[in-house]
């Protein structure tokens, strides 16, 4: 979960970092959160796909390992009292 988190707090600061940075020079907030999210419009189905497979093997992997780590807590709890 950790990494997840770290992930969207990265990605979230980036996203701020490009939308400042073309505030200061001047455009829309329209024509910056455009340029921000053009790298999804021009993609093609394969690379959606990709990418696709890529965030959902992280948020899988992540979720999975917060369980299995609670899991691990609850049984080594039951068996010391």
């Amino acid at each position: 979960m950790k990494i997840l988190g770290i992930s969207i707090l990265m990605m979230g600061i980036l996203i701020g970092f490009s939308l400042g940075i073309d505030l200061l020079l001047g455009f829309e907030i329209r024509t910056s959160l455009k340029s921000a999210f053009n790298p999804f419009r021009v993609m093609e189905v394969p690379e959606f796909v990709i990418i696709f497979f890529l965030v959902f093997s992280l948020v899988f992997e992540s979720v999975r390992s917060f369980y299995q780590k609670r899991n691990v807590k609850t049984n080594n709890s039951e068996k010391h009292p």
